[in-house]
């Protein structure tokens, strides 16, 4: 019976046309040949670019945006999108720094009334989601003006600089010394790791692949959709309360705005890296593989002085167009690939 399988799934594999095999191979490997093209040039163009000095300036700068990332992976794989993981950022580092500096409430319970606060919020835009069958694109962009608003009143439009020691210790602290790893990459290796792990080897993940490739399907298949919807966001909403904690860490205070850039460059990351924006493809392994195209685009243009550094969003904003259209081609999924 196995020896059949596997020839039915040869032979399956053999029966696809050339040009579709070529294009699941492209789709793989175009982030990592992009990567490995992106290191060349820069190291060829810039005589600081492979001092381990940058390197581990490329991994500081893209840290916080590998826990945000982690979040959105699991958006994203669903077919849905989160767009209030910046404004619950600040959110998050303005509530645990007013009750730890205004109100001296002791530690940890400022940092777990934040990444409280910003996981519930989370899982409200999911109930709102699929409770009333909100598109998420709504849903997130009317939780980012309530999160943003909850910060501005809470802050009063000022910053503050006294923030919690553990915040301090995630953001800027360094393990071996004033030359050693610094702790942000070491969290955001955890949670890219830990999102791995959930997405490959549990049922969970597999659910969740299953809802982003066919909703309809995944019903039908037993899978509740909207549970698994409503626990993607929530997820979301975590982790972007834990890249606002350390994010404040980093800064050395808490900002009454939120960045607007953690949002786009989120998801540029995630896309860069392979992950399908209609759902069911891509990954924790991919979404790595963008953040540190993205790190090294930012950081490569930054150290080649000959290029004006007014056109430095404008190269950065054409790359993630081209990886934006090359996603969608390449996704398979679009109505004119099956029709044409």
């Amino acid at each position: 019976m196995t020896t059949k399988t596997k020839n039915s799934n040869a032979s399956f594999a053999n029966r696809l046309p050339i040009s579709e095999v070529w294009q699941r191979r492209l789709t793989t490997l175009a982030p990592v040949w992009t990567l490995l093209a992106m290191g060349l040039f820069f190291s060829l163009t810039s005589q600081t670019f492979l001092r381990p000095i940058n390197l581990n300036n490329i991994l500081s700068q893209i840290a916080t945006l590998a826990i945000f990332g982690t979040g959105m992976t699991f958006v994203l794989l669903t077919g849905e999108i989160d767009l209030s993981i910046a404004a619950m950022a600040a959110l998050s580092g303005m509530i645990s720094a007013h009750l730890y500096t205004n109100l001296e409430y002791p530690e940890p319970i400022p940092l777990l009334a934040a990444l409280g606060t910003a996981t519930l919020l989370g899982f409200l835009s999911g109930i709102a989601t699929v409770r009333f069958r909100i598109p998420t694109f709504m849903s997130t962009l009317a939780m980012s003006l309530i999160a943003g608003g909850l910060t501005t009143y809470i802050s009063k439009g000022r910053v503050i600089t006294q923030i919690p020691e553990v915040a301090t210790f995630l953001g800027s602290g360094r393990i071996g010394g004033n030359d050693g790893i610094r702790v942000l990459v070491i969290v955001a290796a955890i949670c890219l790791a830990v999102g791995h792990v959930v997405l490959r080897y549990t049922r969970f993940g597999r659910y969740v692949y299953m809802t982003g490739a066919s909703k309809p399907a995944a019903r039908l298949a037993g899978i509740n959709t909207d549970m698994i919807l409503t626990i993607v966001l929530t997820i979301s909403g975590f982790f972007a309360g834990l890249a606002g904690i350390v994010s404040m860490g980093r800064l050395g205070s808490a900002q009454p705005d939120a960045i607007p850039s953690f949002l786009i460059d989120t998801i540029g990351a995630v896309v860069l890296g392979g992950t399908a924006l209609t759902g069911g493809r891509g990954g924790m392994l991919q979404t790595l593989i963008g953040l540190l195209i993205y790190g090294t685009l930012r950081n490569g243009l930054d150290n080649i002085p000959q290029i004006d550094v007014y056109l430095k969003d404008f190269i950065t904003g054409v790359v993630l167009l081209t990886a934006l259209v090359v996603n969608v081609v390449f996704s398979g999924k679009a109505p004119r690939d099956r029709t044409g």
